[in-house]
C-alpha cells in the first residue's frame, strides 16, 4: 500500500508561481514512476508530466511544456511540480499518482496505469 500526500497548492494571480509537492509512503518509492494530473470542473482527467523511476525520463502535457517542471527525490520520498507563469486555463485539482509496475522503465501517460493516488490540491489562478 502506498500512501499519497499532495500540498503545495492555492490561488495565485496570472504569471504567478505555485511549487507543488507530493510525499510518498514506503520504502520503494525509488522504483515507482511518478506522474502529476489535473481534473477541472466538467473535464477528463489528464496527464500534466511524469517522470521515471531514476529521473531521467520525463513527459510534459504540450500546454505545460517550458512552464511546468517535474522532479524528484528519492532520498525523500517526494516529487515535485514546479508550475510557473501560470494561466488561468491550468485551474484544476491537481492530483500525485504512482505506477508501481517495476516492468515499466518509462513513465506512462495513460490514467489507468497508475494505481495509487493522493486527495488532490487546488490550484486557482485568477486572472
Amino acid at each position: 500500500q502506498v500512501q499519497l500526500v499532495e500540498s503545495g497548492g492555492g490561488l495565485v494571480q496570472a504569471g504567478g508561481s505555485l511549487r507543488l509537492s507530493c510525499a510518498a509512503s514506503g520504502r520503494a518509492f525509488n522504483l515507482y514512476n511518478m506522474g502529476w494530473f489535473r481534473q477541472a470542473p466538467g473535464k477528463e482527467r489528464e496527464i500534466v508530466a511524469a517522470i521515471n523511476q531514476i529521473n531521467i525520463n520525463t513527459y510534459y502535457l504540450d500546454s505545460v511544456k517550458g512552464r511546468f517542471a517535474i522532479s524528484r527525490d528519492n532520498a525523500k520520498n517526494t516529487v515535485y511540480l514546479q508550475m510557473n507563469s501560470l494561466k488561468p486555463e491550468d485551474t484544476a485539482v491537481y492530483y500525485c499518482a504512482a505506477d508501481t509496475d517495476p516492468r515499466r522503465l518509462s513513465a506512462s501517460r495513460q490514467v489507468s496505469e497508475y494505481d495509487y493516488w493522493g486527495q488532490g490540491t487546488q490550484v486557482t489562478v485568477s486572472s
